[in-house]
């Protein structure tokens, strides 16, 4: 961190504005303020600027900065003049400044909200994106400082500016004078802008993955020079897997006359290798670390994988540690994988890298695995290896990374690389805790639409040593907000791998009607059973009876595929006396034949530890002649439909053309047991239902009765009270009736006589409640009393309260008008610092509260979200005529969702909403109870620049 020295700035430091990008090829830069203290850096970078790149600065030949430039450059206010610098090992490689000018051009100060803008970029980093990192973080710091608009005089030939600001996508003038290009552009952020900044950062993101995936040359630290040990194990993985580039050995301890390892080069230091190191395995105790770092800063190592242990996990004197390793490795623009990782695999042909302590290298396939856990990391890929054969065939894994702490790269990183990966059609991650829930949900949506994308989430916290904000929602909340996003979630490792194996060998099922044949009458059931439990709808199981032969077993099954009421077919096998070897492949070879005639739906097989049929399965597969060429970049996976190329305007294009749903049939895929077939099953379809919804989604409403301005008057002078406050009845009506939501008025009644006021000015029937803290909203404990018609009911109503729950002033008694019978519902809105503003819908009740039957949206709710937010609890049932109760109202109940919504998105300074209890009665609703907690909002890190989590 940078300290100013000069008793003129007007601001201290702003040390807020610091940050670490990822730049376009992959790697990383360091952005600061600019203070006095670099003088002699910025004379530096300047000497290395060509006179070309000066010239298109200043307009005229400048070959050296004067004293004078040298002040003017490194003495800031930080509020009228700002500058700030892209850095790499404590260097500049580029900078950027704002100077406030008024209408003339002349400088100027606030209110004044227009400013210049220069940059210049070092020769040798033109072209990794830093301009464009740059003009986002200063305008961020500009729209922090008031200033709404930037100008920028621009030469004609100095085309790499101009399109820095065309494409930046906000809106903006362009002019030409006096040999000048003036461009002139708004800072509020928009549509445009936003999709530019995700989709450059999907790109730059997903290449600084794709450097640590496939390097073109590995040195291993810490190597001994005899058998054993982490770093020489590591060695001989990626000696064994046939590594594609070059290896190097390196121990600081090698004697001087050592020139290999079992044939690898070996070194004392990365210092003596000759050539680029892309990858750097760090394998030394975590005390000799920092030195590692420095060197393969110094020599240009792209990225490292530090297996070291020591850190974050063990204590407040390791998770420093921790953070002093993160900035010294990003102050070089290095990424890291861990540390105390298990490593990283990829199994491409043209890689073949294995820099993991896995003794074995996976089976290549299709599938991306993701895991914060060495130890699950190791027990995923035995298990994938252990049932590539059996269930899937030759399906494997893509590539595999275990990240450990996760202390820089972490499971979002790996989320833009897999996206528009060719090599990967499924995604599984075990995911310990979500460190940023609303990028993740982001990510994961566009993620779904092209490939499915598994997880198993953990309930612990985020990682240790960073700097984000932990999430305040319960953990099925985020489950619930991770479905929404089109997440595949499953609770165990075993569900995690079932599910992949499926998704990543068979079509996506068109809906939940399932086929279900074999020769077992009881399988049959139980599966049939399953099926019912999971949601789907299962035809009455086809009996082909223990003495069934492959023929039968072959007719069966293409009779149900070519049914047009079947969606999937789920065959259940088990052994029958005196088969045998020749018997499974007999069976397995007319399945696998059965389902390449009618292709385009999901086969599976329940084998009941049937092995030899499993691994039939997997022969047939093997060796039985293509149908049809698989298209490039399939290689096998769930096949969609057509989608749209984004689920974002300005976000990459999809990169993977799925197939239509006539694909060339794959081995049935096998499961041991029917449950597990059927879950797996069942999570198919589920996506499946998703990804077609996600293709048409759905819209935001807008009503000409919400008074959006009036409202943000009405919440400026609240806020002018405090900084977090729950606001009173009459501005909670108030501010609510803005957006077309009417609260019935409750009035106090702090005797028998001020009830009945109340009722004469209500009018009869009324309520009496008692609104005291332990008895609000709990009408099971009897304190409340309704339809009460007169003032004699009314008096005696107010003294049966009192002799039960206590004096009045206790009680807290008020009087309600009586609302229309109905369906007593909740609708709350929060807004969570990390996963953003979620609303919630359920039944009122201390029932539905004890069982968790909420379901949650985020904001902003769609008019589908609305609709299947209210279908999507487990009472629903109540609120559509069950056991010939009359159906209510909502369509009202969906539209108050949706104004809810809007609330909360239009005004962040509404954070925290809740109607209770919310009576859906046959026609319209009624809100009779309401509360609005109102602060300053949250810092939103989506609309900000880039940045990569602080340290």
């Amino acid at each position: 961190m940078q300290t100013p020295a000069d008793p003129q700035d007007r601001h201290e430091y702003p040390s807020h504005w610091e940050a670490d990008v990822v730049l376009r090829d992959g790697g990383t830069a360091r952005v600061r303020p600019i203070t006095v203290d670099d003088a002699e850096r910025l004379v530096s970078f300047y000497e290395q600027v060509s006179d070309e790149s000066k010239y298109y600065r200043f307009f005229a030949p400048y070959p050296r900065l004067s004293a004078k430039d040298v002040h003017r450059f490194t003495h800031h206010d930080f509020v009228d003049r700002v500058g700030l610098a892209a850095t790499i090992g404590g260097e500049f490689i580029a900078t950027v400044r704002y100077d406030r000018i008024g209408p003339e051009g002349a400088p100027a100060s606030a209110p004044a909200d227009e400013a210049e803008v220069a940059f210049l970029v070092q020769d040798a980093h033109q072209g990794r994106g830093v301009a464009s990192a740059l003009l986002e973080h200063i305008a961020a710091v500009a729209r922090e400082r008031g200033i709404r608009r930037f100008a920028a005089e621009v030469l004609p030939a100095n085309t790499k500016m101009i399109k820095v600001f065309m494409d930046a996508g906000y809106t903006q003038k362009r002019s030409f004078e006096d040999g000048v290009v003036r461009l002139e552009f708004d800072l509020e952020p928009t549509d445009r802008s936003l999709a530019v900044q995700r989709a450059r950062e999907q790109r730059a993101e997903a290449r600084s993955v794709r450097r640590l995936l496939a390097p073109g040359s590995v040195a291993v630290i810490g190597v001994g020079r005899t058998p054993g040990g982490v770093g020489r194990s590591v060695l001989d993985n990626l000696r064994n897997a046939g590594f594609t580039g070059r290896l190097h050995a390196v121990n600081r301890a090698f004697p001087d006359g050592l020139k290999e390892v079992d044939g690898v080069p070996a070194h004392r230091s990365v210092r003596d290798i000759d050539g680029p190191v892309d990858l750097a395995v760090v394998a030394v105790p975590a005390e000799h670390v920092p030195e590692v770092v420095t060197e393969c800063g110094e020599h240009g190592v792209q990225g490292l994988v530090v297996l070291a242990a020591g850190y974050a996990e063990s204590g407040p004197d390791g998770r420093e540690r921790q953070r002093a390793l993160v900035r010294q490795a990003r102050s070089h623009g290095m990424r890291i994988i861990g540390p105390n990782a298990f490593g990283i695999i990829n199994t491409a042909d043209g890689v073949r890298l294995n820099a993991s302590l896995a003794p074995e290298m996976p089976r290549p396939g299709r599938i991306g695995l993701f895991a914060q856990s060495g130890a699950i990391g190791i027990a995923l890929l035995s298990r994938l290896h252990r049932r590539g054969g059996g269930v899937t065939g030759t399906t494997g894994v893509s590539t595999f990374v275990s990240s450990g702490n996760r202390a820089d790269v972490s499971g979002n990183d790996v989320l833009q690389y897999w996206y528009d990966d060719p090599e990967t059609d499924v995604v599984l991650m075990y995911l310990e805790s979500i460190g940023n829930p609303r990028k993740f949900t982001r990510l994961a949506r566009r993620t779904g639409a092209a490939k499915p994308l598994v997880v198993v989430q953990g309930a612990g916290q985020a990682p240790p040593g960073h700097a984000v904000r932990a999430t305040r929602l319960p953990h099925a909340t985020v489950s619930a907000l991770l479905r929404q996003a089109g997440v595949i979630r499953v609770d165990t490792i075993t569900e995690l791998v079932d599910a992949g194996l499926l998704l990543a060998r068979q079509p996506l099922p068109a809906g939940p009607r399932v086929a279900i044949l074999g020769n077992s009458e009881s399988l049959g059931l139980l599966t049939y059973d399953r099926c019912l439990a999971e949601g789907l709808r299962p035809a009455r199981p086809l009996d082909l009876t223990t003495r069934a032969s492959a023929e039968d077993f072959h007719r069966a099954l293409s009779q149900a595929l070519a049914d047009e009421s079947c969606d999937a077919v789920v065959v259940t096998a088990i052994p029958t006396v005196g088969e045998g070897a020749v018997g499974d492949a007999e069976l397995a070879e007319a399945l696998r034949s059965a389902a390449e005639e009618v292709p385009g739906k999901p086969v599976l097989v329940v084998h009941v530890e049937l092995g030899g049929l499993a691994e039939a399965l997997s022969a047939a597969g093997r060796t039985a002649p293509s149908a049809a060429a698989t298209a490039p970049g399939t290689g096998g996976g769930a096949h969609l439909p057509p989608l749209p190329a984004s689920l974002e305007p300005g976000d990459p294009p999809r990169p993977v053309e799925r197939l239509p749903t006539a694909v060339p049939a794959k081995p049935p895929a096998a499961y041991p047991a029917a449950e597990r077939a059927v879950r797996a099953l069942a999570e198919a379809v589920k996506y499946a239902q998703w990804q077609r919804e996600a293709a048409e989604p759905g819209k935001v409403p807008a009503y000409d009765d919400i008074d959006e301005r009036g409202a943000a008057e009405l919440i400026g002078g609240l806020l002018e009270r405090g900084e977090g406050l729950t606001i009173g009845v009459e501005e909670t009506c108030r501010l609510l009736g803005r957006y077309g939501i009417d609260v019935h008025r409750a009035l106090p009644a702090p005797t028998s006589g001020a009830a009945v006021d109340a009722a004469r000015v209500l009018g009869y029937p009324v309520a009496l409640k008692a609104t005291a803290p332990h008895l609000r909203h709990r009408a099971d404990l009897g304190g409340v009393r309704l339809d009460l018609a007169d003032e004699e009911q009314l008096r005696r109503a107010y003294d049966e309260l009192s002799e039960l729950f206590g004096p009045p002033e206790e009680l807290r008694p008020v009087v309600q008008r009586m609302a229309p019978r109905g369906v007593d519902t909740v609708v709350r809105a929060v807004i969570d610092p990390a996963a953003g503003a979620v609303v919630s819908f359920g039944l009122a009740g201390a029932a539905s509260q004890l069982l968790g039957d909420m379901a949650h949206r985020l904001v902003p709710v769609t008019d589908r979200d609305a609709t299947a937010l209210v279908r999507s609890i487990r009472t629903a049932p109540l609120l559509f005529g069950w056991r010939g109760s009359a159906p209510v109202d909502t369509p009202a109940l969906e539209e108050l969702l949706l104004r809810v919504s809007r609330l909360v998105d239009d005004h962040p300074e509404v954070v925290a909403v809740t109607l209770e209890p919310v009576v859906v009665a046959r026609q319209g609703v009624s809100v009779l109870g309401a509360t609005v907690r109102l602060a300053p909002p949250p810092a939103r890190d989506d609309l900000g620049p880039r940045t990569l989590p602080a340290y």
